[in-house]
């Protein structure tokens, strides 16, 4: 019997496919605005809104999408009208978040700390039909924006101010793209766990990056790469008896390391063949990330 013979597995497979795709696609945009640790700041401030649910005993998702999106809002806020710095700003969400939600979670009747950790690492294997319904809504919502806004969001994530004055709508877009971070780190919080979700988002697109040379097919390989991650990290931790969360992302390290040295000694071969004059020019192909 295969490991995707059982309903529960195929349930997982599900989310995390899901997760895989979703992630790189708008972690591209914030790779490009180089604000790549932005997922951790609001995936930590997604469980004070998972305390807030387990507290009110409501759904510790919808909570965390609604509490997520308002503290993404609100750093996008802060950062355009220049009142902090990106770093304080960050700061404030990593520890008022994380805090907030330790707190809340510790007053709630549901407190246990396998509870706890399963939003803090993942748990994609208990995933339920219900839960399965509201990660595919709200992965089809992202990778609906990250695609049919691409170039609007990839205007303001280049250049903000050439933006503004070719008469975008700058402020809507940067809410746009922070509230879409925020449902991001949510889809992802099942699978992979608040703490490591910005490296799935992140990780796939550095490792695109790397043999691409536009932003279009980056963030196509980047979807790729997240998806073939996340279904190796979860066959990984079915054989190994693993955290699928922490496998997945150990696979997509991997992937970026080999990808890197693979890159690194072509490049090498490629300068010896030009100083010795084997090839007159270097192929049509990128040396250097786009």
């Amino acid at each position: 019997m295969t490991l995707f013979s059982y309903d529960f597995m195929v349930r997982a497979l599900i989310g995390a496919m899901i997760t895989g795709v979703s992630a790189p696609a708008i972690g591209t945009y914030l790779v490009q605005r180089r604000l790549a640790l932005i997922g951790d700041g609001i995936g930590h401030v997604a469980l004070t809104g998972v305390g807030v649910g387990l507290l009110l005993h409501r759904s510790p998702v919808l909570t965390a999408v609604i509490v997520s999106a308002l503290g993404a809002v609100a750093i996008e806020l802060i950062r355009e009208r220049g009142k902090s710095s990106g770093d304080i700003a960050l700061a404030l969400l990593f520890y008022g978040g994380i805090s907030g939600g330790v707190f809340l979670v510790s007053l709630s009747s549901d407190s246990t700390n396998a509870n706890l950790n399963s939003y803090l690492f993942g748990s994609v294997l208990t995933t339920s039909r219900s839960d399965l319904i509201v990660i595919a809504i709200l992965g089809a919502a992202v990778l609906l924006v990250a695609l049919g806004v691409r170039p609007w969001l990839f205007a303001v994530s280049h250049d903000e101010e050439f933006a503004r004055v070719s008469g975008l709508p700058v402020r809507a877009l940067n809410l746009t793209l922070a509230i879409v971070t925020a449902v991001t780190v949510t889809v992802a919080m099942r699978a992979v766990g608040l703490l490591l979700v910005s490296a799935l988002m992140i990780v796939p697109v550095a490792a695109a990056q790397l043999i691409t040379r536009s932003f279009r097919s980056t963030m196509a390989l980047a979807m790729v790469f997240g998806l073939i991650c996340s279904i190796v990290g979860l066959t990984a931790s079915w054989e190994m008896n693993t955290p699928p969360g922490a496998s997945a992302v150990l696979v997509a390290i991997l992937g970026f390391v080999v990808i890197a040295i693979g890159v690194s000694g072509w490049r090498r071969r490629l300068r010896a063949r030009l100083a010795a004059g084997e090839v007159a020019e270097p192929p049509d192909v990128v040396l250097e990330a786009s």
